[in-house]
């Protein structure tokens, strides 16, 4: 970062991080390993792209230096020049033997079709990368990048930010609680699968040639080859990305492969103007979704004029189109499936999105019932209020989608009688000379009591309890809570009596700590005794 300030593909470079980071620990889909790897090619053709026009640069510089006579400070400047070239093109064939060694020992090598065998492979990442007691190569890398930093640093009059940071000095990542404590190493490989892994090194390269062309570009004006007339003109859009999310923003710079210091361009970006600063295009938009084909990708194109002005004093405009892909975000529903919901009970949810990463600021909505924010993203409380609802995922503003959800009524509690304390067993009886207390327990079906706990508190209310001989009813009590003692009926019981017991109110209470009658038809249960 020269000057103290972010650039937007810095801004866009810095977003990447923390999309990598975000899926961390996260089994990630093919579709989404897929986007990584189309990111990675796009960065190498962007790496690519400007490496030629680095090249130009020192050519330029070359000719201006002969022009001028080859003044001995002149020719210093190209001593300078070829440095720079030589740092670059070093730590550049460094990260890509890199590269080739991820694919090769965490990757598997290529397939027949060309692609990577597995791409999706953390582990062996983690392993190379940071190592067993942090000796991995990323720590190497750290401090080649940041060397290579410093020997720029020396020759621009801006200085740039170092290329690796730690957690805790990148002024992105540390705001972030649960990663802002990783190094370098963790921060970019911990977790990281070899799709992620190479398009994290693609950025650093691209990176690598940005800083490289601004100080060359500061060489060049130093002899005047910033000055030279047009020898050919190339409209171009160098992208942040090709491929980005639905909602978010789409970054890059659109500019003339060869300019002169003294012209300023009028750029316009599919009719809009773009806003230019030292003869560079600034472009930001929101990309937008739909038309999304098998592989959750949008193809849409740009198109940029630019109009410059010629020494004859007649303007000319130079056109260009540009494509790039618009990626679905996704999201799901944290246990996988759609799990059941309770009529009128508290159901918790939390839907997330891997591939949005920290730009996943979800709102939920429903036509079927509250939505309690809980106050943590993507988690919410629902309580329904009806058989089958919808619930609408949005992102920033931005519907994703809407979900249908089954919703089920409260499962009935079974009854269980105790006597004395204890599960009455049916098939012993209980003794008629020692049974002094009946009691029913309402118990909650188990699959619910593990979904809503709150909302599984079941009691019985009310009994009636009979003491029978044959077919006749000798006395009876009405008891609350469930039931007590019954020492008044025992006096009167003798062997083969029994117990008849109406259960004649049961009760729950939510999570609200709402309390109603649950509705259990008629309800007998039997001791008999011996």
């Amino acid at each position: 970062m020269a000057g103290g300030k972010e650039t937007p593909r810095q801004k866009m470079i810095g977003m990447m991080y923390l999309v990598l980071t975000a899926m961390l620990a996260l089994q990630v889909s093919s579709a989404i390993i897929e986007k990584f790897i189309l990111l990675n090619n796009s960065l190498e053709l962007s790496s690519g792209a400007a490496n030629k026009i680095n090249q130009e640069t020192v050519l330029k510089i070359r000719a201006a230096v002969e022009k001028s006579g080859n003044r001995a400070a002149d020719v210093a400047v190209i001593k300078q020049a070829d440095e720079v070239r030589k740092f670059s093109s070093d730590i550049t064939n460094e990260i890509n033997a890199l590269k080739q060694e991820i694919i090769n020992k965490a990757g598997g090598g290529f397939n027949e079709e060309g692609g990577i065998k597995n791409p999706q492979e953390e582990a062996k990442v983690a392993e190379m990368m940071i190592g067993i007691g942090k000796n991995g190569r990323a720590y190497k890398l750290k401090q080649t990048l940041n060397s290579y930093t410093s020997q720029l640093n020396k020759l621009s009059p801006n200085q740039f930010q170092l290329l690796a940071l730690d957690g805790k000095e990148d002024p992105i990542i540390k705001g972030n609680k649960e990663q802002r404590n990783k190094d370098f190493a963790e921060l970019n490989f911990e977790s990281t699968p070899v799709a992620a892994a190479l398009a994290v090194l693609s950025q650093k390269q691209t990176d690598i040639r940005r800083m490289e062309g601004e100080v060359l570009n500061y060489l060049a004006s130093k002899v005047g080859a910033a000055d030279i007339k047009f020898d050919r003109v190339l409209a171009m859009v160098s992208a942040d990305a090709k491929t980005v999310v639905a909602g978010t923003k789409f970054k890059g710079q659109m500019f003339i492969a060869a300019s002169a210091s003294g012209i300023t361009p009028r750029m316009s970006l599919n009719g809009a103007p773009v806003k230019v600063e030292n003869g560079v295009g600034l472009i930001e938009f929101t990309a937008q979704g739909g038309g999304y084909n098998a592989e959750g990708l949008a193809k849409r194109q740009l198109q940029g004029r630019i109009t410059i002005p010629t020494p004859s004093g007649r303007d000319t405009t130079y056109t260009m189109n540009q494509e790039y892909f618009v990626v679905k975000p996704s999201y799901q529903v944290e246990t996988g499936t759609l799990p059941p919901l309770y009529l009128g009970c508290a159901n918790k949810l939390s839907i997330q999105s891997p591939a949005l990463g920290p730009l996943w600021a979800p709102s939920f909505s429903t036509d079927g019932g509250e939505i309690i924010q809980s106050g943590q993203k993507g988690k919410f409380t629902i309580v329904p209020n009806r058989a089958q609802l919808n619930i609408t995922v949005s992102n920033a503003g931005n519907v994703l989608g809407s979900e249908p959800f089954k919703v089920n009524k409260v499962p009935k509690p079974s009854l269980e009688v105790r006597v004395n304390g204890a599960v009455f067993d049916e098939r012993r009886g209980a003794p008629a000379s020692s049974t002094r207390s009946v009691t029913v327990i309402a118990v909650p079906d188990e699959s619910f009591k593990n979904f809503s706990p709150e909302d599984a508190k079941f009691r019985v209310s009310e009994v009636e309890i009979s003491l029978a001989r044959g077919n006749r009813r000798i006395s009876g009590i009405t008891l609350k809570g469930g039931g007590g003692s019954i020492s008044s009926l025992a006096q009167q019981a003798q062997p083969n009596d029994r117990y008849v017991i109406t259960v004649l109110k049961v009760e729950r209470q939510n999570f609200k700590g709402a309390v109603n009658e649950v509705e259990m038809g008629n309800q007998f249960r039997q001791v008999t005794l011996y």
